[in-house]
């Protein structure tokens, strides 16, 4: 791809693209991007809090490792649902009365949590506030919506960067809280701030009608279509469902190794040592170069191959912090860039239903989350560490031989951007 500009586009001057900035931060002010961007990473976060707090909540509620990594399975489940569910409602319904419907039903379950007196109660909170969790998937589209056509990419850019920073951040203050106050302040906490958070989106954001007319049923069912629609959505689906599986067996499973015998972190430990996923954000910007360079193809190969290489390393070097802290950076460098390939990939079928195809994207991809977290569990409860290294190996080396039957073409998906309209 040339990156010379193209004849008939001559370069501008410096003051219409100061004009254009101004008119960009007329249209869309900082503070409420920045809100916006708080408000993904704050909802996202709520699916990883339990993940470092595992240990702890099986020794309270006398649970073994493979029941108790059934906390993290239902909430990714939940998430699943309200991909397919909740988040399709916000073509049909204002967006801010959404939100704020869908938080305050997030600040009982996150308090109900809290208050837990045994297991299943939280179980079923932490499927509730799974699925709820899905606001930081109608925040993003609200703010393309939102943004001018020539500042669009930075908007949600900023936006996607306070989603990441949710996730990156999420183990770490769950660790931090749960070791100073005790794992109930880490569902309290968030509770109040789901509240907060509620508050502060009704009164900020400005109303947006509705998009489209169809009844829910009609809005459900186009994008079930979608996937059999475009064949990329579902194969990128895929890719990315066997990597998130992966990448959750991980950290599902990291935090009993770390606070066992070997290691005897406490839950700070653990906090800090989740840090080191923060190379995954690093990787972002590259991904995304590559994409736009048409090499999203031969790099999604690639990402597979250090996936594996990555859990080799974990389950070798499993009595040394430094090479799983490493495979742990590997792991989440190739997920990222993955999920970014994947996400640039989908968004270029049919733009006029990138919301319909990012929920069944998302939707695939967590549910192989959810499996992984759960095969995870499973895995150490047999095998111990070794166990999850090899499932952790073997999951993206299966998304490698399908990817060898990926064909070059893109001929099936400019046809199906043809029979699109009739979806829409």
């Amino acid at each position: 791809m040339s990156a010379s500009p193209a004849p008939q586009s001559p370069q501008r001057p410096a003051s219409a693209e100061s004009a254009e900035s101004a008119e960009s931060a007329h249209s869309v002010p900082g503070w409420l991007v920045g809100l916006l961007a708080v408000g993904s990473g704050m909802t996202v976060a709520n699916l990883y809090y339990a993940q470092p707090l595992l240990s702890s909540l099986s020794q309270v509620f006398h649970l073994d490792t493979a029941t108790a990594g059934l906390l993290i399975t239902v909430t990714q489940i939940g998430f699943v649902v309200g991909m397919l569910f909740l988040v399709p409602l916000g073509d049909r319904l204002e967006k801010r009365r959404l939100v704020t419907v869908l938080l305050a039903v997030a600040t009982v379950a996150l308090a109900v949590a809290g208050f837990a007196t045994n297991f299943p109660i939280l179980f079923a909170a932490s499927l509730v506030s799974g699925a709820t969790s899905v606001v930081a998937q109608i925040l993003v589209p609200y703010a393309a919506s939102i943004a001018p056509d020539h500042a669009r990419g930075r908007i949600v850019g900023r936006v996607m960067s306070g989603l990441l920073a949710g996730i990156l951040l999420s183990r770490t203050v769950s660790s931090l809280v749960s070791d100073v106050a005790g794992w109930r302040y880490v569902y309290f906490g968030s509770a109040v701030l789901m509240a907060l958070l509620a508050l502060a989106l009704h009164v900020a954001l400005p109303k947006q009608s509705p998009t489209t007319s169809l009844a829910y049923g009609q809005v459900l069912r186009s994008t079930f279509r979608l996937v059999r629609t475009h064949p990329a959505l579902l194969r990128r689906g895929l890719y990315q469902a066997a990597m998130y599986a992966a990448f959750s067996a991980f950290w599902t499973t990291v935090s009993f190794v770390l606070t066992g015998p070997r290691f005897h972190y406490s839950p700070i430990g653990v906090g800090v040592f989740a840090l080191v996923g923060a190379a995954g954000a690093a990787v972002a910007p590259l991904a995304g170069r590559w994409a736009d360079r048409e090499l999203a193809r031969p790099m999604t190969g690639i990402a597979f191959v250090v996936a594996a290489l990555a859990f080799a390393v974990a389950g070798f070097g499993q009595r040394q912090i430094i090479l799983i802290a490493l495979a742990g950076i590997l792991i989440d460098v190739a997920v990222q860039t993955t999920l970014i390939l994947g996400q640039h990939t989908i968004y270029r079928l049919d733009a006029g239903a990138r919301s319909r195809l990012n929920s069944a994207f998302m939707a695939v991809f967590f549910a192989g989350g959810a499996l992984g977290s759960q095969l995870g569990s499973l895995a150490y409860h047999a095998a111990g560490w070794t166990g999850v290294s090899v499932l952790g190996a073997a999951l993206p080396l299966i998304a490698l031989a399908y990817w060898v039957t990926e064909r070059r073409s893109g001929r099936k998906d400019t046809e199906a951007m043809t029979a699109a309209a009739s979806i829409r």
